[in-house]
């Protein structure tokens, strides 16, 4: 009776030992399927952000015409104050 008694406990410890590491493994998973995704929608969110950015290029080209202008600009000015 004591040889079936202990074959019984140790047959619940480890019928327990396997419900918690199932539920620590089901844990684990859904951390990191939630810590995967929320990286997902960053990645999304970064490549959102950079096609409203302006690259340094365009930008410096682009000052580089407004300042062609303005200086058109104030050429013309300047003849029209000499005359």
């Amino acid at each position: 009776m004591s040889k079936s008694l202990t074959t019984r406990s140790n047959m619940d410890s480890q019928f327990l030992f396997n419900i918690v590491a199932t539920l620590a493994g089901t844990l684990v998973g859904w951390v990191l399927k939630v810590l995967w995704d929320a990286v997902r929608d960053l990645r999304d969110d970064v490549k959102e952000i950079e096609k409203g950015c302006v690259m340094k290029d365009d930008y410096r080209i682009d000052i580089a015409e407004i300042k062609g202008m303005l200086a058109r600009i104030f050429d013309k000015l300047d003849t029209k104050a000499d005359k």
